[in-house]
């Protein structure tokens, strides 16, 4: 595939079936993650739990996905993709259905463990399909479509979760995600065909001696410290949004899934528009530029008392745009330093890295976040957000070091 194409070839009809299968897979998992912030509020106060347990809630998941992710790195390059796909989205819908079952914090924080083994490595499976299918050209279209997933959660998944929450309790959400979950494995297996070709390259002997070549790799090695500070500086806002909207802008339990519904919405007509300009503009500058803005917005946010539902959506609108912006150029950039060879490996790990870095910074929000009760303000959120400000600044700096590292690799093709 001719990586240094000007005019992105269009799809077939086989990689449309492709993007569709991935983007309902990364739907699930992005959804299994992202219910547990808006269900944070109902959470805390069901199981009479403290901020920084809730906290460790959600790190429970990054942590085991990115353990989970080290692991199974060595291996990702020396099987069929698909067969791959299929072992830990099977285990991830099976813990799924273990979060729905869980009748207290600790039971939930074991099923959480077990599901993020499993979920933390499918969206590196994922990318490196989307690696081996399509040609760089036609990859921010791809990540536009496929990272669509975390924008559909929100207009569908998240709203009706928090109905069926509102409704019925915490537990049916997660038996929802884990019934949708299992047809689409059925799907996958059907039709999804195998993804082989990185088998005919020349590899490292031992899965010990790949893992360790792939991360020795300077230029892999930038990648994987962009994606960690990114995840880093993403998740320490995350999960407690739904709180700080409820208990200090006092957004209403009726008014939460409409803020989840729009922002959703918003996200869904920016991140197709995101994917296709990254195929035709710089992509470090899309990024740059949607930081500054993220920045501006969350500080500003981050400042606000009881305000007005409209003017929280709005905001909430264009900070969503803003954040979810630098993700497609990121992740396409990313997906172009690894050699064919090393596609797996490196995903893998990247994703352990965005994982486990992802569940620190939640730890960080816990220790920052101070609740005197489940009913009462948040406190130091305007620090949390600086914090969090300074970081993805820094990762303006590793993306434009992602990005000549990618213009230089193209260049010699």
């Amino acid at each position: 595939m001719n990586e240094k194409q000007t005019i992105a070839p269009s799809f077939n009809g086989y990689q449309k079936l492709v993007i569709f299968l991935l983007a309902m897979t990364q739907f699930t998992v992005v959804l299994d993650f992202m219910v547990m912030s808006p269900l944070g509020d109902i959470m805390i106060k069901t199981l009479k739990i403290t901020a920084s347990q809730f906290g460790i809630a959600v790190s429970a998941y990054a942590f085991s996905a990115g353990i989970s992710g080290l692991l199974t790195a060595g291996f990702a390059d020396k099987f069929d993709r698909k067969k791959l796909l299929l072992f830990f989205y099977i285990g991830f819908t099976i813990g799924t259905f273990f979060c729905a079952l869980a009748p207290n914090f600790f039971l939930l924080v074991a099923a959480r463990v077990f599901t993020g083994l499993f979920g933390g490595v499918i969206g590196s499976i994922s990318l490196a399909i989307v690696a081996d299918l399509f040609s760089l050209q036609q990859r921010g279209k791809v990540m536009g479509f496929i990272q669509m997933g975390f924008g559909v959660s929100q207009v569908l998944g998240i709203p009706i979760g928090l109905y069926i929450a509102n409704a019925w309790g915490w537990h049916v959400p997660f038996l929802w995600i884990a019934a949708m979950a299992a047809i689409i494995t059925i799907i996958l297996y059907v039709k999804l065909k195998p993804v082989t070709e990185h088998l005919h390259l020349k590899q490292e002997k031992t899965a010990l001696k790949h893992l360790i070549h792939t991360i020795s790799k300077k230029n892999y090695q930038v990648g994987f410290l962009a994606t960690a500070l990114l995840s880093i500086g993403g998740f320490m806002m995350m999960p407690f949004g739904s709180a700080f909207a409820i208990n200090n802008l006092k957004v209403t339990n009726e008014q939460l899934p409409l803020l989840f519904m729009i922002t959703g919405i918003a996200t869904l007509i920016t991140m197709p528009f995101i994917g296709k300009l990254s195929d035709k503009v710089n992509k470090f500058k899309i990024f740059a530029l949607a930081t500054i803005s993220a920045v501006i917005l969350i500080n500003i946010y981050a400042q606000f008392g009881p305000t007005p539902f409209w003017i929280v959506l709005l905001i909430n609108v264009f900070m969503m745009a803003a954040i979810m912006s630098r993700m497609v150029p990121s992740t396409t950039l990313t997906s172009a330093i690894p050699d064919p060879q090393d596609r797996g490996a490196f995903m893998s790990i990247n994703s352990s890295l965005q994982q486990m870095a992802g569940g620190f910074g939640a730890v960080i929000a816990g220790l920052i976040i101070y609740q005197k009760d489940s009913y009462a303000p948040l406190e130091h959120y305007d620090i949390l957000a600086m914090t969090a400000s300074g970081i993805m600044l820094l990762t303006i700096f590793l993306v434009f070091r992602v990005s000549k590292i990618v213009d230089t690799k193209t260049n010699k093709l």
